[in-house]
Parts: structure tokens; C-alpha cells; sequence
């Protein structure tokens, strides 16, 4: 047909529109086309100034009227043009295909241009919006059902979400349910996807395909033959109201073979939802690792720390035969002693060489080991420091893959920091002999409460502080946790650590020394305390006489202030392997709060000028551990007087001024430079030494 000389094929309502109310103004309907109102010759609005939110032809000004003909006599082809006009057209398909119900052939023709319609605008939340919820009915209408298997129909609606379900999801499900059909994996999975309760975090995302895989490998553990659901009660309708304003209709639905069964509505049903989600959880837990991984590295997806980072159960799903060449090469360096530079260990999982090493770093690479089966000492999350840029790591043979590290034992923790201070001691002289590591390896078998594979990871750790001995300020930021109660356990436990191998050196004595004093005990209870152990009555011999200094005689009755340890007392304490590994746990726990009160005592040093008293404080609490939870930052910002956001940039501001670097650093939580903590805590162990 020509309308005001411009060639249209059809699909469009032509003639003297009719009012579409009855509420006496008489609106007229928006998609005819009247040949009576005026058209400009030439369409020059593609922009849509002229039009409404509503437009209809009748209101419109004559130059968008020859726009819209224009788009018209193009084949509805110009997806740059306002999204108005396409509306204009859209009205009469939704009014064609609900009002005047035409021919079965024709209602496929309507869909099909929809679709097309829908995909030409498909950056415009409007038209995905009206256009999808149109087809969500239009579709089961013209096809006369739905094909379940179809991968097109499960695409449309997951592109069809809402703040509902999409009807043809309800459809699709309800009819399964009548027909008493079970739920496969995917279909479950579907349904949590589009449910608005759902809670999806980011691995469900970021990681679709691999949390999707997971997702149906979980479910058909659990259900092997489908989930079977109840019938509910209510039958399944739909009002539509159309993308127009103009009308609204009722649209029932069947199903079965002889479409005679009343299709239920599962819109209220909440077992299967939860069991979805339950599965859901425990898939994106598992994926947590995978994800932040691809969170920092975006093209990270199919490196070898990546695909070491995916769950087990989809290495045979998404394979990796760069895998099998990583546990060779960590196996050559196990038979060769196990220790290998942290740079070299991070620049072979990661593909390159970064500037320096963080915790991320560090975490990622014993997770990535561990999934293989060999495991990294020291792991960040546990070690009183990460390995710096030019310092080595462990690597050991674990004897099976482990998914999750981070869950250990309190009485690792506590054997872990007991090392830390037992090789502090051992390595105060600056040398170890071999009856010293005989007699720290022996502890390590001889500790209680440990899984094997904690034994083995203690084992590798001691290793490491035996290469890398422990430093006194990371050692004292954790001995200053300890509340007055637990004292007594630890001052056993030093005097434990001190008669390891048989002789105290009067360095051993000035590192406990320092230990005694992080733990605000008066110093000189060091002597009643070692005397009151295993050390005999009388002189003891703390150095040989013939080629070194004299060694110091430990006194019978010292004058110390204060109650010192008895024999008795001691030896209940160091059989109470519970309590003590309690106490040490607690103190060496990664995430336990800080204690505020000694964070105000402490004095600050000069290197944090430049800080506001508040500021301040807050630095050299933050300096005492390596990474922070969102809500712990918050929490001693707080108490600082101060917001968490405010806080993070007036102190990186200050870090970039003095170190040229942020000391914070955003990542699930807050980790904290240690560059920078280093130097601050060097300033702070001035006045230990």
C-alpha cells in the first residue's frame, strides 16, 4: 500500500483510528495510521524529539510522522532511530495478535518479526522489556506449546528475567508437574536463575559456564532420577497488559498431549527453590578461589593456575593438559630439597614476572598447589609473614589434592606459632646445630590434635622458619593479643621452647627476654620461670667455658616482681594440650580482632607524621596484620572516630606521598602493603632493641 508516497508491506493498521477509552476524552488508538493527518516530505526526527513516552500517530507532530513511514518503507530495518517509532508499530502486532486473534500461520509471522524487532533494539532496556514479555506469551500461543529440549526457548527466558518469573517458565514448569515428569539439573537450574529470591553471588556470574557444570554434577549426585515436585493447587493465568495502555487480556493455557490438563502454577512453591539454592551455595563456595583468580587476571581463564584453581570434579569437564606438565616440574623441585624463590614460583603459575609479591599472590599459588597435590610453606593465611619478592618458599609433596586449606585445626595454629617461636629462639645465636632441628622436628611429631596432613604441613613450615628465621616485630604484633588470663599457658609454653635441646645460651634468655616483655610480663620472671622447668637445681651451664664468653648462672631465688611459675603448675599446663593450643590458636588466628586499647598505648613512630592523631592510630593498628575483612576495617575505623571510606583515602593519600604506593589495597577486604609495614614496623622495633 502508499501512504503519503511512501511504499509500506503491510503489517500495520490503516484508517480512521478508534477511541481506545471510555472515559470521555476520547484518546484515539495509537498504532492506526490515518491518511487524513498531514505528513511532512521529508523524516528528519530519528531522534525522537517530537515524540512521547506514549506516542501515538495521531498525536505526533507531521515531520515524526514521516519518520515513522519512513522507517516503515525501509523494512523496519534502522535500529538507530528512536525506539519510539518501532513502538508505534510494535502496538499493532500486540493488538493483531491478542484482540483479533488471526490465522495460526499468521500468529507465527507476528513472532517471528517480534524477535527480529527485539533483537534489532537490543540495547534498550524498554524493548527487551515489553517486547520479551509479549513473546513469552505469544510463543506457547503460535506453537501451540513448548518444546522442552529447545536451547532457544531456555535462552529466551533467561533473557526474559524479571522481577517475576517469565510466564514461560511457569508454563514450561507447571506443565512438567502435570504430566509428572521430574525436574532435570538444568531445568532446576533455570528456575533459580529467574527466581527473584535467588542468591547469586559473584562466582555464579563471572564463571557461568564452569558454576553450571558444577551445578548439575551436585544435582545429579543428589538426584539421580530427577526431582519430582508436589502439585500445587493454584492453575496458572496470566493478565496481560499491553505495552500500549490500551487493552488487557486473559490468557489460559494447557497442556499434555491432548492439551486438556490445567497447567499449575509454581510461582509460590519453595522446596525445590531452596534445594536449588542449598546446591548453589555449595558450587559458588567451591568456585570462590576460580573466580577471584579471574577477578584479577581477566583473561586468566584457561592459564595453569586457573585450571588448577577449578574443583576437581571439573578438571575432566574443562581440561588442561598444561596441568600435567605444572606436577612434573613441582615435583622435580620436591626431590630437589622443595626450596624455590617465591618470584620463580609465582612467575611459573602466573606467566610473568610481577614487580613485587602480595598475599593474593601468595594464596593463590598455595591453592593452586594444593590442587595438584603439593602444598607451599608458608601460606599467608597463617604465617606471621608472607615470603618477600626475594625470598624462597617449601614446596612438599601433600600425597593427595586439597580443596581447602584455610581450614585447619586450632592445635596446628598453635603448634604452627610455637614453631615460629621456638625457631625465634633457636636462631637467636645465628646458628642451629643439628640436635636444635632434631629436637624441632621431634616436637612436630610429638604434637597432639594434628591430621597427617597437618603434620606434613608443620613439617614443611619448620623447614622455612629454619630458612628464613622469625622476626620479632610480627612476633610481638601477635603476642600482644594475648589477654592477662592466658599468660601463664604462654610463658610455659616458652619455657618449653627453651630447654629444647638440653642448654640455654644467654641469647635464648634475651629472646625470651623480648617475648616476656611483648607480653607486658616483667622480664625478670624469665629466670624463676626457666629455673621452676626442667633445668636442674643449682648452677646450669649456659655456654662452654673454654672458647667462648662466660655464660650466665640462672639464680635460685630471683627477686622478680610478680608470681613466678612453679614446677607443678607447668607441667599441668603443658599437658593441658587443649588449653595451650586454644590460646595459641586464638593469638595466631588470621582474622581475630586487634586489640584497640594496646593500638592507642603503643607509641608511635615518627614515620607517621604527616597523620592526624585518629589517622594515625589506625596505621599502626593496620600494619599489625596483612589483611583485613571489609568489616573489621570498618569496625576499628570506628572506633577511630572515623568512615571506613574517608579513612581509606586520606590514609592511601598520605602512603603515596611517603612511599609512592597505596598502603591499603582493595581486594575481599583490605591487604596491606607490606613494603610499607615493614618500614613502619622497623621504626617501631627501635625501641626494642
Amino acid at each position: 500500500m502508499t501512504i503519503a508516497g511512501r511504499e509500506i508491506d503491510g503489517m500495520v493498521y490503516v484508517g480512521t483510528p478508534p477511541n481506545f477509552n471510555s472515559h470521555g476524552y476520547g484518546e484515539k488508538c495509537r498504532t492506526y495510521i490515518d491518511p487524513s493527518l498531514s505528513v511532512a516530505s521529508y523524516g528528519s526526527d530519528k531522534n525522537g524529539d517530537g515524540m512521547s513516552y506514549w506516542p501515538g500517530y495521531s498525536s505526533i507532530p507531521a515531520v515524526c510522522r514521516a519518520t515513522y513511514l519512513d522507517w516503515l518503507e525501509g523494512g523496519r530495518r534502522d535500529g538507530t532511530v528512536n525506539p519510539g517509532y518501532m513502538f508505534l508499530f510494535f502496538y499493532g502486532l500486540e493488538r493483531r495478535f491478542l484482540i483479533d486473534q488471526p490465522p495460526e500461520d499468521e500468529k507465527r509471522e507476528i513472532v517471528a518479526e517480534v524477535e527480529r524487532l527485539k533483537a534489532l533494539f537490543a540495547q534498550n532496556y524498554s524493548v527487551q522489556r515489553y517486547l520479551g514479555e509479549f513473546l513469552d506469551i505469544a510463543r506457547i500461543v503460535a506453537m501451540g506449546g513448548l518444546s522442552l529440549n529447545d536451547p532457544a526457548l531456555k535462552q529466551s527466558i533467561l533473557d526474559n528475567r524479571s522481577w517475576d518469573l517469565p510466564f514461560s517458565l511457569k508454563f514450561a514448569l507447571g506443565g512438567m508437574i502435570a504430566e509428572g515428569k521430574a525436574f532435570d539439573a538444568e531445568w532446576l537450574h533455570l528456575w533459580l536463575l529467574c527466581h527473584p529470591e535467588r542468591r547469586l553471588r559473584t562466582p555464579a556470574d563471572r564463571c557461568r559456564e564452569e558454576f553450571k557444570a558444577l551445578f548439575k554434577l551436585k544435582f545429579d549426585a543428589l538426584h539421580p532420577d530427577g526431582l519430582k515436585v508436589r502439585t500445587p493447587r493454584k492453575k496458572l493465568a496470566v493478565n496481560y497488559r499491553a505495552a500500549s495502555s490500551e487493552f488487557s487480556c486473559s490468557v489460559n493455557l494447557t497442556a499434555g498431549e491432548g492439551k486438556d490438563i490445567a497447567v499449575p502454577d509454581v510461582t509460590d512453591l519453595r522446596s525445590p527453590v531452596e534445594k536449588a539454592q542449598k546446591i548453589a551455595d555449595e558450587a559458588m563456595d567451591a568456585l570462590d578461589k576460580f573466580s577471584r583468580y579471574l577477578g584479577r587476571n581477566a583473561e586468566g581463564r584457561g592459564s595453569i593456575e586457573a585450571q588448577a584453581l577449578l574443583p576437581a570434579e571439573l578438571w575432566g569437564l574443562f581440561p588442561s593438559a598444561e596441568l600435567e606438565t605444572l606436577r612434573e616440574w613441582a615435583r622435580e623441585h620436591v626431590e630437589r630439597g622443595g626450596l624455590i624463590p617465591a618470584l620463580e614460583l609465582v612467575t611459573r603459575l602466573e606467566g610473568c614476572s610481577p614487580d613485587k609479591i602480595g598475599k593474593r599472590q601468595l594464596t593463590g599459588a598455595a591453592d593452586a598447589l594444593a590442587r595438584i597435590g603439593f602444598g607451599m610453606a608458608p601460606d599467608p593465611r597463617f604465617s606471621l609473614r608472607a615470603p618477600r619478592i626475594d625470598e624462597p618458599v617449601v614446596i612438599f609433596d601433600l600425597g593427595e589434592t586439597v580443596e581447602q586449606l584455610e581450614v585447619v585445626s586450632p592445635a596446628y595454629k598453635a603448634a604452627l606459632f610455637e614453631l615460629a617461636l621456638a625457631t625465634f629462639v633457636a636462631h637467636s645465636d645465628s646458628k642451629i646445630v643439628e640436635a636444635e632441628r632434631r629436637a624441632l622436628r621431634d616436637k612436630v611429631d610429638a604434637t597432639g590434635g594434628l591430621a597427617e596432613l597437618e603434620r606434613m604441613r608443620l613439617h614443611a613450615n619448620l623447614k622455612w622458619y629454619l630458612e628464613v628465621p622469625p622476626d620479632m616485630s610480627w612476633l610481638r604484633s601477635r603476642l600482644k593479643e594475648v589477654d592477662a588470663e592466658h599468660h601463664l599457658a604462654l610463658r610455659a609454653a616458652v619455657v618449653v621452647i627453651a630447654h629444647a635441646d638440653s642448654v640455654i645460651q644467654s641469647e635464648e634468655v634475651a629472646c625470651i627476654e623480648k617475648i616476656y616483655k611483648a607480653l607486658g610480663i616483667d622480664a625478670g620472671l624469665v629466670y624463676a620461670d626457666l629455673h621452676a622447668g626442667d633445668v636442674p637445681d643449682g648452677p646450669v651451664r649456659v655456654r662452654a667455658a673454654e672458647a667462648e664468653a662466660p655464660g650466665e648462672r640462672i639464680p635460685a631465688e630471683p627477686k622478680a616482681r610478680g608470681t613466678a611459675l612453679d614446677a607443678a603448675r607447668i607441667a599441668a599446663i603443658r599437658t593441658d594440650t587443649e588449653r595451650v593450643s586454644s590460646v595459641l590458636g586464638e593469638i595466631f588466628a588470621a582474622d581475630d580482632d586487634t586489640n584497640d586499647e594496646a593500638a592507642h598505648a603503643h607509641k608511635l613512630p615518627s614515620s607517621l607524621a604527616g597523620l592526624d592523631p585518629r589517622h594515625a592510630a589506625l596505621v599502626d593498628l593496620l600494619v599489625q596484620r596483612e589483611h583485613w575483612a571489609e568489616e573489621e576495617f570498618a569496625d576499628i575505623a570506628g572506633k577511630q572516630g572515623l568512615l571506613p571510606s574517608g579513612a581509606l583515602e586520606a590514609i592511601n593519600e598520605w602512603a603515596f606521598e611517603k612511599f609512592d604506593e597505596a598502603l591499603l589495597d582493595e581486594y575481599d577486604g583490605y591487604d596491606v602493603s607490606q613494603d610499607i609495614a615493614d618500614a613502619l614496623r622497623a621504626e617501631m622495633a627501635k625501641g626494642d632493641s
